[in-house]
This record gives structure tokens, sequence and C-alpha cells, in this order.
């Protein structure tokens, strides 16, 4: 029998910063022939707080509405006032492509809940929505470390993206006391943090990847912002969403391909007990896999 919650280590230790809980679809959908697509939720926090144990509701919603298995990672979190780089950027974004990489591999073949390791949608939240794009987006120049392999890199379709931060010195001049903090702590303290501006980065070479088409793509975006959010402004999603479009070739058809959904009411956090966030990421999935 398949279990609906199965809790496993991405890496080669116990500790619990290491750990991810893959959540099963509806029984029925999970025992298909074929294997469904992965979601991958990775949680927010400042880069400091919150753990997957936070979000085991969201993960049910999402795999009982999308009938996708939904994997939801820890990872290293930065200490409040921190100042030791070793809890700098990128511990937290090394952490998740290492989960990435362990979703890849044998576990794959051997997991309880099957999942399509060769489809696979991205989701975060408000800093996750920042460490993943230094994943999918080339962050070489800054953090070569961050760059997945071709299996990675080839099965990433789509992500969902919501209350992200991307450009830190944008959000820094709205809410200059984010920088003690958790910027700072985070990122160390310095005069300005254009290095890490992910809303700035360019591609990566999507040199192997191909859909079932066989047609060499990019991964789908879909932005999503709150203009009730107090905490993280549109603004950063605006700004993400005019830097993808205007990186991505013309013939990869970046109007539909870049999506950017900012008229929801919620506050930063409430946007994802809310039913229109499960439909918005639902509608996303069923756009990408129409016969899943």
């Amino acid at each position: 029998m398949t279990p609906s919650v199965y809790s496993a280590s991405y890496a080669q230790d116990d500790d619990t910063k290491h750990s991810f809980d893959l959540h099963a679809p509806p029984a029925k959908i999970s025992e298909a022939l074929t294997p469904p697509p992965l979601l991958v939720f990775v949680h927010g926090g400042a880069w400091r707080a919150e753990d997957k144990s936070y979000h085991v509701a969201l993960a049910a919603r999402l795999a009982a509405a999308t009938h996708c298995p939904v994997a939801v990672p820890n990872y290293t979190l930065t200490p409040a006032d921190n100042t030791d780089p070793a809890f700098f950027h990128p511990v937290h974004t090394r952490d998740i492509l290492t989960c990435f990489n362990f979703l890849q591999g044998a576990f794959a073949r051997e997991a309880p809940i099957p999942y399509d390791p060769h489809r696979l949608v991205l989701i975060g939240h408000s800093c996750s929505a920042h460490m993943l794009s230094s994943i999918v987006l080339n962050s070489d120049d800054t953090t070569p470390e961050l760059s997945p392999d071709t299996a990675v890199r080839t099965a990433v379709r789509g992500l969902v993206l919501t209350e992200g931060i991307y450009d830190l010195d944008m959000l820094l001049k709205r809410f200059p006391e984010y920088k003690g903090w958790f910027i700072a702590p985070a990122f160390g303290e310095r005069a300005e943090y254009t290095d890490a501006n992910v809303a700035a980065y360019p591609l990566r070479s999507n040199d192997g990847k191909g859909t079932e088409q066989g047609t060499n793509v990019y991964p789908c975006w879909m932005l999503v912002h709150s203009k009730g959010d107090t905490l993280v402004d549109v603004a950063q999603s605006e700004a993400m969403c005019a830097h993808l479009k205007s990186v991505y070739p013309v013939d990869e058809g970046a109007k539909q391909r870049i999506q950017l959904v900012a008229d929801l009411e919620e506050e930063h956090d409430d946007v994802l007990k809310g039913d229109r966030y499960v439909d918005i990421v639902t509608n996303f999935v069923k756009d990408l896999f129409p016969d899943n």
C-alpha cells in the first residue's frame, strides 16, 4: 500500500535540515501505470525560519488537486544575527540542489510514492523564489556551485513562484529595516547586493532539453503576487517578469511561457492558505501536462 506521506533524508546524514517529506496524491492516482510529474515545494521564511512541517496541509491539498506527489524539503537556515560566512548564501540553495539531485537519482526508482523524475515543477514562496531562480537561471558568475547537472536542468518544466524576493537592493530601498533583520545575516554585510539579483541573471543553456514533442524549450514561469502583501511588494515580481520576458528567445513564445498573476488580496503568508493559490498551481500543472 502506498503511504500518504513518506519521509527521508536527501543527504548522507540524519540531520532534519536535510530531510524531506513526499506527499502522495489520492490512492487511485498514485497507483496509475504512468508515474505522474513531481511537484517540489520549497518553503520561505527569510532564509532563517520555517520548516517542512509548516506546510503539511498545503502539500496534501496540492497533491489532491494536481494528482501529483509533492516533495517538501528542509534546508539549512541562517541563525539570527549571523555573521558566520558558513551560513551565508548559497548554503540554503545548495541544500535544495542536493535534494533535486537525490530526487533525480536512484531514489526515483525505489520511491514508495511513484513519480516521474524527468518532469518536475518547482514551487517557491518568498525567499525560496530567489533560491529556485538561482538554480534555474545562470548564477555561475556568483555561485557556480548552484549549476544543476543536465538531468535536473532538463527535468524542470515549470516554476510557480509566489510573493517572491528577487532583487535584494530593490527590496532594501522599500524596506531598509530588512537588512539587519535577514539580508545581512544571510548574505553578509555589504553596501549592495547586485551580484545576488536574480532578476538580472541570464538563461542557462538549454542544450539537450526537450519536451515530449521534441522541441527545445526553457521552463514555464508562473509568478504570483498579492496586492495585499505588506511584507514584499509586487514590484519584485513585476521586475522578475519583465526580466524573464527580456531574456527569453522570441521563438520560445515568451509571452505564453512567462505569466504574472497579481490580483490576489491575501497577506504574504496567507496567500498559501487560499483556494485561489491551489487553483493557480493546479491549472499551471494541467497546462504543462495535459495528459496527466
